[in-house]
């Protein structure tokens, strides 16, 4: 899935950016605010063995599964170069266990992960405008349903953030906006009435594209 989402906004990419060229745009400036409205693929990374409360290894890894939702975003440029960025959306991930001859599910639950960048914006004036960003996230695991009899726990918790993308300017003030970022997370996952426990490394890519508008 990821990478049919990739090789579709490249190819938008390709087609926008010449269509681009013959248009009058609104170039990015100081105290500007930008709205995107994207379609998102999160992909959790990680997996991570499941352990007993006394510290055995049951053999078993926990996996997170992606999910693909709408997001917004909210850019705020404190100066033609430098903007604050807040990514904003929520998914849902199905928890399962993994390992020899077993793949059940044990969790599905929500996901409210805010993403809060500072962007570094390299060409404000041109039709074409990449950027890179670095940042805070957070992850909020809500409205989770245990599934065959687990009774699954995930702490919430604070990751780092890293970013690039690029505005692609069309008519007026509306752009199209392709954006990646890496979030490093890591936080730890206990069932108590099972005595199981593990660390749950989600390092999710978050690879986007959207339209935005320009305030």
């Amino acid at each position: 899935m990821t990478a049919k989402l990739a090789l579709a906004v490249a190819a938008a990419a390709l087609c926008v950016a010449g269509a681009a060229q013959a248009e009058d745009f609104q170039p990015k400036a100081k105290g500007m605010i930008v709205l995107d409205v994207r379609v998102t693929d999160v992909a959790p990374t990680g997996t991570d063995p499941i352990y007993t409360a006394a510290g055995a290894n049951t053999g078993l890894r926990a996996k997170v599964k992606y999910d693909v939702m709408p997001t917004i975003g909210v850019s705020y440029f404190l100066t033609d170069n430098f903007a604050a960025d807040l990514t904003l959306g929520t998914t849902k991930h199905k928890i399962r266990a993994h390992g020899a001859g077993v793949d059940v599910a044990v969790k599905d639950t929500w996901v409210l992960p805010p993403t809060l960048t500072l962007q570094y914006h390299f060409a404000p004036k041109s039709k074409i405008s990449p950027y890179v960003g670095a940042g805070v996230n957070y992850m909020l695991f809500y409205s989770g349903s245990d599934k065959n009899g687990f009774n699954l726990k995930v702490d919430d918790g604070f990751g780092a953030a890293l970013q690039a993308g690029v505005d692609i300017a069309t008519k007026g003030r509306w752009t199209v906006n392709l954006d990646a970022k890496k979030i490093f997370f890591h936080t730890d996952a206990h069932d108590a009435a099972k005595g199981l426990k593990t660390k749950v490394t989600l390092d999710p890519w978050v690879l986007s594209a959207g339209v935005g508008y320009r305030f």
